[in-house]
Protein backbone atom coordinates (compact mmCIF):
# COMPACT_ATOMS: atom_id res chain seq x y z
CA UNK A 1 0.00 0.00 0.00
CA UNK A 2 1.07 3.18 -1.13
CA UNK A 3 1.92 5.65 1.50
CA UNK A 4 -0.52 8.80 1.56
CA UNK A 5 0.37 12.43 2.06
CA UNK A 6 -0.51 14.04 5.66
CA UNK A 7 -0.42 17.29 6.43
CA UNK A 8 -1.15 19.50 9.37
CA UNK A 9 -5.00 18.97 9.34
CA UNK A 10 -4.79 15.46 9.51
CA UNK A 11 -2.41 15.58 11.89
CA UNK A 12 -4.07 17.50 14.00
CA UNK A 13 -7.33 15.17 13.31
CA UNK A 14 -5.22 12.19 14.54
CA UNK A 15 -3.88 13.42 17.99
CA UNK A 16 -7.92 14.46 18.24
CA UNK A 17 -8.71 11.06 18.22
CA UNK A 18 -6.17 9.34 19.70
CA UNK A 19 -7.20 11.67 22.45
CA UNK A 20 -10.97 10.42 21.94
CA UNK A 21 -12.09 8.61 19.85
CA UNK A 22 -15.74 8.80 20.12
CA UNK A 23 -15.48 12.17 19.05
CA UNK A 24 -18.31 13.29 16.28
CA UNK A 25 -17.06 14.44 13.22
CA UNK A 26 -18.83 17.37 14.49
CA UNK A 27 -16.88 18.02 17.72
CA UNK A 28 -13.59 17.04 15.64
CA UNK A 29 -14.14 19.81 13.15
CA UNK A 30 -14.68 22.27 14.98
CA UNK A 31 -12.05 21.76 16.81
CA UNK A 32 -9.69 21.75 13.70
CA UNK A 33 -12.07 25.13 12.05
CA UNK A 34 -13.35 22.94 9.27
CA UNK A 35 -16.45 22.46 7.97
CA UNK A 36 -17.83 18.89 8.79
CA UNK A 37 -18.00 17.38 5.48
CA UNK A 38 -14.26 18.09 4.33
CA UNK A 39 -13.49 16.53 7.71
CA UNK A 40 -14.84 13.60 7.22
CA UNK A 41 -13.26 12.90 4.05
CA UNK A 42 -9.85 13.51 5.33
CA UNK A 43 -10.85 11.00 8.83
CA UNK A 44 -12.41 8.15 6.02
CA UNK A 45 -9.40 8.58 3.83
CA UNK A 46 -7.14 7.98 6.55
CA UNK A 47 -9.19 5.06 7.72
CA UNK A 48 -9.43 3.51 3.40
CA UNK A 49 -5.53 4.15 3.77
CA UNK A 50 -4.51 2.29 6.64
CA UNK A 51 -3.13 5.34 8.65
CA UNK A 52 -6.35 4.62 11.48
CA UNK A 53 -6.43 0.98 11.65
CA UNK A 54 -9.61 0.66 13.96
CA UNK A 55 -11.17 1.92 17.00
CA UNK A 56 -11.32 0.71 20.28
CA UNK A 57 -12.08 1.11 24.11
CA UNK A 58 -9.25 1.38 26.36
CA UNK A 59 -10.20 -1.50 29.54
CA UNK A 60 -8.08 -0.80 33.28
CA UNK A 61 -6.81 -3.93 33.78
CA UNK A 62 -6.60 -3.53 37.58
CA UNK A 63 -10.64 -2.93 37.61
CA UNK A 64 -10.90 -6.36 35.80
CA UNK A 65 -8.70 -8.57 38.36
CA UNK A 66 -5.99 -8.43 35.99
CA UNK A 67 -3.19 -6.98 38.25
CA UNK A 68 -0.01 -8.81 37.32
CA UNK A 69 1.93 -7.57 33.95
CA UNK A 70 5.29 -9.36 33.18
CA UNK A 71 7.56 -9.15 30.63
CA UNK A 72 8.82 -12.44 29.50
CA UNK A 73 11.66 -13.12 27.10
CA UNK A 74 11.52 -15.88 24.82
CA UNK A 75 13.69 -18.39 23.22
CA UNK A 76 13.23 -21.39 21.01
CA UNK A 77 15.24 -24.45 19.89
CA UNK A 78 17.05 -23.58 16.75
CA UNK A 79 18.37 -26.87 14.32
CA UNK A 80 21.16 -26.23 12.00
CA UNK A 81 22.93 -23.02 12.33
CA UNK A 82 24.82 -20.49 10.48
CA UNK A 83 23.21 -17.71 7.94
CA UNK A 84 20.65 -20.29 6.57
CA UNK A 85 17.31 -21.13 8.22
CA UNK A 86 16.84 -24.41 7.82
CA UNK A 87 12.78 -25.71 7.39
CA UNK A 88 12.77 -26.83 10.86
CA UNK A 89 13.55 -23.30 12.01
CA UNK A 90 10.56 -21.61 10.49
CA UNK A 91 8.70 -24.63 11.75
CA UNK A 92 9.37 -23.55 15.17
CA UNK A 93 8.75 -19.78 14.51
CA UNK A 94 5.21 -21.07 12.83
CA UNK A 95 4.28 -23.29 15.48
CA UNK A 96 5.05 -20.67 18.54
CA UNK A 97 3.97 -17.77 16.86
CA UNK A 98 0.18 -19.36 16.18
CA UNK A 99 0.36 -20.66 19.70
CA UNK A 100 0.68 -17.46 20.89
CA UNK A 101 -2.63 -16.32 19.14
CA UNK A 102 -4.47 -18.44 21.25
CA UNK A 103 -2.74 -17.25 24.59
CA UNK A 104 -5.63 -14.58 25.67
CA UNK A 105 -3.01 -13.72 28.62
CA UNK A 106 -0.43 -12.42 26.38
CA UNK A 107 -1.62 -8.73 25.25
CA UNK A 108 1.54 -8.27 22.89
CA UNK A 109 4.14 -9.89 21.10
CA UNK A 110 7.13 -8.95 19.04
CA UNK A 111 9.98 -10.55 17.76
CA UNK A 112 13.27 -9.46 18.91
CA UNK A 113 16.88 -8.76 17.79
CA UNK A 114 19.46 -10.45 20.64
CA UNK A 115 20.02 -13.40 22.66
CA UNK A 116 15.90 -14.36 22.66
CA UNK A 117 13.73 -14.43 20.06
CA UNK A 118 10.14 -13.13 21.48
CA UNK A 119 9.57 -10.69 24.10
CA UNK A 120 5.71 -11.54 25.27
CA UNK A 121 3.61 -8.64 27.47
CA UNK A 122 1.41 -11.04 29.84
CA UNK A 123 -1.26 -9.92 31.69
CA UNK A 124 -2.74 -11.70 34.37
CA UNK A 125 -4.41 -11.88 37.50
CA UNK A 126 -1.67 -12.92 39.78
CA UNK A 127 1.33 -15.08 40.44
CA UNK A 128 -0.28 -18.04 40.63
CA UNK A 129 -2.25 -17.12 37.63
CA UNK A 130 0.92 -16.48 36.08
CA UNK A 131 2.92 -19.45 36.98
CA UNK A 132 -0.36 -21.90 35.24
CA UNK A 133 0.29 -20.13 32.61
CA UNK A 134 3.79 -20.64 32.37
CA UNK A 135 3.57 -24.15 33.27
CA UNK A 136 0.65 -25.47 30.85
CA UNK A 137 1.08 -22.83 28.30
CA UNK A 138 4.12 -21.48 27.60
CA UNK A 139 6.81 -23.65 28.94
CA UNK A 140 4.52 -26.40 27.41
CA UNK A 141 5.13 -25.46 24.14
CA UNK A 142 7.63 -27.94 21.84
CA UNK A 143 9.81 -25.16 20.61
CA UNK A 144 10.37 -22.99 23.78
CA UNK A 145 13.67 -23.54 25.31
CA UNK A 146 14.17 -20.99 27.44
CA UNK A 147 12.42 -18.34 29.07
CA UNK A 148 13.61 -15.35 31.40
CA UNK A 149 10.52 -12.94 32.88
CA UNK A 150 10.41 -9.58 34.31
CA UNK A 151 7.49 -8.30 36.48
CA UNK A 152 6.22 -4.62 36.53
CA UNK A 153 6.36 -3.05 39.83
CA UNK A 154 5.10 0.19 38.67
CA UNK A 155 3.79 1.89 35.81
CA UNK A 156 5.29 5.13 35.23
CA UNK A 157 4.30 5.79 31.91
CA UNK A 158 1.93 3.95 29.32
CA UNK A 159 0.00 5.15 26.02
CA UNK A 160 -1.64 4.17 22.73
CA UNK A 161 -0.88 7.40 21.04
CA UNK A 162 1.85 7.55 18.48
CA UNK A 163 3.53 10.89 18.18
CA UNK A 164 2.21 12.59 15.28
CA UNK A 165 5.11 14.88 13.68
Amino acid sequence: MADIEIDAIDRRILTILQENGRLSNQEIAERINLSPSPCLRRIRRLEESGVIRGYVALLDPQRLGLDLLAYVNVRLEKRGGGAHRSRSDATHADLFRAAVQTWPEVVACHAMTGDMDYLLRVQVEDMAHFSRFVQDQLLHHPSVIDVKTSFSLEKIKETTALPIL
